[in-house]
């Protein structure tokens, strides 16, 4: 049995919020919409643009920055990282 591909996983937190780190200055955070084979690529909802800033002190990006976007779609070729965002109850 083959382990599961990126997409697969990706397309089990379908409906989830994610953040897509795309350099480490900038990303997305949204809710998964769609998973695509072709073009490789995720499309987010209620999508926000974010501005991250590591310092000395505090060397763990801190999102210091957002704008509100509506639909985007991200090519995975240039995703340097995806986080699952987890309720908190």
């Amino acid at each position: 049995r083959l382990p599961p591909t990126v997409l697969q996983m990706l397309e089990r937190n379908i409906g989830r919020r994610i953040v897509a780190i795309l350099d480490p200055s900038y990303g997305f955070e949204g809710t998964l919409a769609a998973v695509t084979h072709d073009p490789p690529g995720i499309w987010l909802s209620n999508a926000d643009a974010i501005i991250l800033r590591a310092t000395i002190a505090q060397p763990l990006p801190q999102v210091v920055g957002k704008e509100q976007r509506s639909e985007v779609f991200i090519h995975l070729n240039s995703v340097e990282r995806i986080e699952i965002l987890h309720k908190i109850e």
